[in-house]
């Protein structure tokens, strides 16, 4: 059986992939296995350390902020993918050389599965102009897939997130009533049915 390298650390939410980043950073410093990174573990430090900046910032910013956070975090993924690439060849396909490095492996599990919908969705305010949605885990799910609406206008762009808690829907106008939809991704069938809707008013 081939170890193979996850890649679904680009699915997770912005302070899981601030501390995954961190994790391998520090899985990585001094592993005999991965002795010449092809990215500088100092430059994966400076792009981590960019990231939380620009989180930080992003959260009491304007859309200029969100967008250069978005920006960072695909600078950051952009360097975990080619160290995934790294220790998919370096690690000889061994399961624990693989783990040694911080990354995870990917699910060997094939099995036929049918992801249930999500229950329980819940709506609440975060920043202004922003909501954040929330709903029960739903097992064998990869990412949860968001999407939102205003009463009279058509679904805004979906949002992605590994995060079942923290579902961010940015960028919406206070005052609006927006109705909101969620489900969940991976398993076999690719997607759950969408989950019952849930309105909230954005502030």
């Amino acid at each position: 059986m081939i170890s193979k390298v996850s890649l679904g650390f680009a699915n997770l939410s912005d302070m899981e992939l601030d501390n995954f980043a961190q994790a391998v950073g520090d899985a990585m410093a001094g592993n005999a296995t991965y002795p010449s990174p092809p990215v500088t573990l100092a430059s994966l430090a400076t792009a981590r350390d960019d990231f939380t900046a620009k989180i930080a910032a992003a959260q009491v910013g304007g859309p200029a902020a969100t967008a250069a956070k978005n920006n960072s975090r695909q600078v950051l993924i952009g360097m975990l993918r080619q160290l995934a690439a790294y220790v998919q060849i370096n690690c000889n396909n061994d399961q624990a050389l693989l783990l040694s490095s911080g990354f995870q492996m990917q699910s060997t599990n094939r099995a036929s599965v049918q992801l249930d919908k999500p229950e329980g969705l819940a709506i609440k305010n975060g920043s202004s102009g922003q909501l954040v949605g929330s709903v029960t885990p739903v097992k064998n799910t990869n990412m949860y897939e968001g999407r939102i609406k205003g009463a009279t206008g058509d679904w805004l762009p979906s949002v992605y997130t590994g995060d079942s808690q923290h579902i961010i829907f940015d960028a919406l106008t206070p005052g609006v009533v927006y109705t909101a939809q969620v489900r969940a991704l991976g398993g076999s069938t690719g997607q759950s049915d969408w989950s019952d809707p849930s309105s909230h008013m954005a502030m």
